[in-house]
């Protein structure tokens, strides 16, 4: 019996980076970058208003979970920086998690206390934890921006070692 794909949806910084590093968990099934999180209905790149660059990822829950889709999310952008990722600066690129039921909310604030407590980051999580809205998908030419471009620009990149540990309770 086949599983039921699942579905998150993240944005942290510039999706071209998101999408490039995050399709290739074992799991993932698809994604696809767009706007989310704002105020205009049917985003674009011209006109996306108070909408985060997000990522929506759809996944195999046999073969990954919410948890590790966020474990790798928190290594390849820096969580504290409030609306800003590299040379991207603006509501654009905040970093937030929009959780699509109550059991991805808990996993989400959960692993943010992780985060905290690990000190990987110089700073505390600015992460928003919204419940998800409307996805406005993206053109296609931001569409595997970088599997087109190679050398294009990102600002998103794994850390070799990284390695998120669980909290203790204390």
């Amino acid at each position: 019996m086949a599983s039921q794909t699942q579905r998150a949806v993240l944005a942290g910084g510039c999706f071209w980076g998101m999408q490039d590093l995050i399709r290739r968990l074992p799991g993932v099934t698809a994604t696809r970058v767009g706007y989310t999180g704002g105020d205009v209905p049917n985003a674009t790149y011209r006109n996306h208003g108070t909408h985060a660059e997000a990522i929506e990822i759809l996944f195999d829950p046999e073969k990954t979970d919410f948890r590790a889709i966020l474990e790798l999310f928190f290594q390849i952008h820096d969580p504290s920086t409030k609306n800003r990722q590299g040379n991207d600066m603006g509501l654009s690129y905040r970093s937030a998690i929009y959780y699509v039921d109550d059991e991805q909310k808990r996993v989400a604030e959960d692993t943010i206390a992780d985060v905290d407590a690990s000190g990987l980051w110089p700073g505390k999580v600015v992460t928003e934890v919204e419940p998800v809205g409307p996805f406005w998908e993206a053109e296609p030419e931001h569409q595997d921006y970088l599997e087109r471009y190679p050398d294009g620009y990102t600002c998103h990149f794994p850390r070799p070692g990284w390695r998120l540990p669980a909290r203790t309770e204390g």
